[in-house]
């Protein structure tokens, strides 16, 4: 079984942002493997599906970013899943738009939602998916709390359709096979 965690925060007037990639990351995989997310506890909204045969859990924290870590220590917990069945998908301002990089493993570099994700967990040893949002030309909080505009959401939707490709290669293959794949990737 894999857990599959989006980090973003609960609202409306976040939807769409750039640090809520990581939901919208989750509702496209929902949205190809029809995966309804629709029960509520965890601290987070979720739905259970299958992935090339194999069960997953798409989760969606509700505790916003700084406390991710609390939803997804709960649900590991509940279902006795290994570090190497969680794969993380969230926002990051080092990649601009369009690139992803993935990770078996390593520090939050500055993430507060990876941070509150090590902090519960008490390991750096997650596999995730950064998928960049760009760097901000100003204000930090304002740039990841913005939205993108017509231009980079015509690119993100190649960037959702290779993150949901680098889950099916992570949870078919390894986590390997997806860094050779994929960390050179760039939607254009």
């Amino acid at each position: 079984m894999y857990l599959v965690v989006g980090l973003g925060n609960p609202g409306q007037e976040y939807a769409n942002t750039r640090h809520n990639i990581g939901f919208d990351a989750i509702n496209y995989i929902a949205n190809k493997y029809n995966i309804e997310i629709n029960r509520e506890k965890f601290k987070g909204v979720y739905g259970e599906g299958y992935i090339n045969n194999n069960k997953v859990i798409l989760l969606k924290p509700t505790t916003y970013m700084n406390l991710s870590g609390e939803s997804v220590r709960d649900i590991v917990n509940f279902y006795k899943l290994d570090n190497d069945e969680i794969i993380v998908l969230y926002d990051d301002i080092s990649l601009e738009v369009g690139k992803l990089r993935i990770r078996p493993k390593g520090s939050a570099g500055g993430h507060n939602g990876i941070k509150s994700i090590i902090a519960n967990l008490g390991t750096e040893e997650f596999q995730r998916i950064k998928i960049g949002v760009g760097q901000p030309k100003h204000d930090l909080v304002s740039h990841v709390l913005g939205k993108f505009n017509a231009e980079e959401n015509k690119v993100l939707e190649k960037t959702l359709e290779a993150v949901v490709q680098a889950v099916e290669v992570i949870i078919k293959n390894d986590i390997s096979e997806a860094m050779n794949k994929f960390n050179g990737f760039k939607a254009e």
